[in-house]
């Protein structure tokens, strides 16, 4: 009796600007996040990760991207707060696709081994 293999492919994927890594699967989580809440803050409570960890994120992604991916305004009394820009989400758009088609083609190729 042979044994039956179940392969799976397991992968990560970023993408890099100038030997930058600007976006990952965690760091596109982030920015869904920011886009849904409006808020750095709250993004990163909601998928737990401390703040300081979101902002540096904002940060690197920002700086590493040709156009800011996020807009921050300061907070306290005047409640500030943060959105993906129209850049932001095309990027969200095409990394998920890219993710997709990826792991789509990696499956393929694994099911016949």
């Amino acid at each position: 009796m042979s044994k039956r293999h179940n392969w799976q492919c397991g992968m990560r994927v970023w993408l890099e600007n100038d030997g930058h890594i600007v976006l990952g699967r965690g760091r596109v989580e982030l920015l869904e996040a920011i886009e849904r809440h409006r808020s750095i803050r709250q993004a990163a409570a909601s998928i737990g990760m401390s703040y300081r960890r979101a902002w540096l994120l904002v940060q690197s992604i920002n700086a590493g991207s040709d156009k800011p991916l996020v807009e921050a305004t300061k907070g306290g009394n005047s409640r500030g707060g943060a959105q993906v820009t129209p850049a932001g989400k095309e990027v969200i758009r095409r990394f998920r696709a890219l993710d997709r088609a990826l792991r789509a083609t990696a499956a393929r190729v694994v099911k016949s081994f």
